[in-house]
């Protein structure tokens, strides 16, 4: 009998100690997938954008593309678009491009530049006139930043006060904002782009920073802003609901195409012609008028 229970004392034993180490089994998987699982997901800014402009553009157009990308490194050049009226293939091509922005320069007659600045494919749109437009070749200042370095954006406090100021603040955020894992970008952040609201235009600026004084190298530490360029003055025309058209979101009343004021500019000058042309002809008038009557004692004829 003793021998019985001895047996049956050993096999309980036994068991006991095989479920102990299943439950530790069971505890070390759970751990594992634990420390396994995927943490959250960091949101991560894949903004690329794709530039391209029509044709006819003129050098300084072009070099302020080069400038620009220059600037950007997570922008995606492509070769220029025939014509100015297929705009709606430009969401495609930066589909193609695998870009979510777009960027495209339309030239005019007379020089006239329009900018483009769209997020693809769903929009919005943004149509913007270029004026006063000096590239960094044109400045020729002394600051210099690195190239594929990224900028800080720092915007006027005046696109918060409206609607379309705040759009338009996102869309530049999105386009001009270079994303940590650029391709082309390097990690150093040593310049600055400003954009300021000032008469209903946004002003467009370059500059670096400076963390110590040139003039002294081994001194204590300043921190200031040296204009590079490129600069140029944006007046928004229209926004697009959609990518390069669409409904109409916003409209600037204050705005005045440059071929109505080139045509004032003639109308101008056509009246001033036509008021130079009626003086003349009144005065040829009051000559005939003030002509006196030929006298006998006259010298045609005393001596003819």
């Amino acid at each position: 009998m003793a021998t019985v229970l001895k047996v049956q004392k050993s096999n309980a034993l036994r068991v006991e100690a095989k479920e102990k180490k299943k439950r530790k089994v069971e505890d070390m998987d759970v751990d594992e997938a634990e420390s396994s699982a995927p943490a959250a997901k960091k949101k991560k800014n894949k903004q690329r954008v794709l530039m391209l402009s029509s044709r006819g553009i003129t050098h300084r157009m072009r070099h302020l593309m080069n400038d620009l990308e220059a600037l950007l490194p997570h922008i995606k050049k492509d070769a220029k678009l025939d014509s100015k009226n297929h705009l709606h293939l430009l969401p495609e091509l930066a589909d193609l491009h695998n870009c979510n922005n777009a960027l495209y320069f339309e030239a005019r007659r007379h020089e006239d530049l329009y900018m483009w600045a769209a997020k693809t494919p769903n929009g919005p749109s943004i149509k913007l006139h270029v004026q006063n437009v000096h590239t960094m070749d044109e400045l020729k200042m002394t600051g210099n930043c690195l190239k594929g370095s990224r900028g800080i954006l720092s915007f006027d406090a005046a696109f918060d006060e409206s609607e379309w100021g705040k759009l338009t603040k996102e869309v530049f955020t999105h386009i001009f904002g270079v994303p940590p894992q650029a391709r082309r970008a390097k990690p150093f952040v040593d310049h600055v782009l400003t954009f300021s609201l000032l008469d209903s235009k946004v002003w467009f600026r370059n500059f670096q920073i400076i963390e110590k004084d040139p003039l002294q190298p081994n001194g204590p530490p300043q921190v200031s802003l040296v204009e590079i360029g490129p600069r140029f003055v944006m007046t928004p025309i229209r926004i697009f609901e959609g990518a390069f058209g669409g409904a109409t979101v916003f409209s600037n009343p204050e705005f005045v195409p440059p071929a109505v004021v080139r045509s004032a500019v003639r109308r101008e000058k056509g009246e001033r012609y036509k008021e130079r042309k009626l003086a003349q002809s009144e005065r040829v008038i009051r000559k005939e008028q003030r002509a006196l009557p030929e006298d006998n004692l006259a010298v045609s004829k005393v001596f003819s």
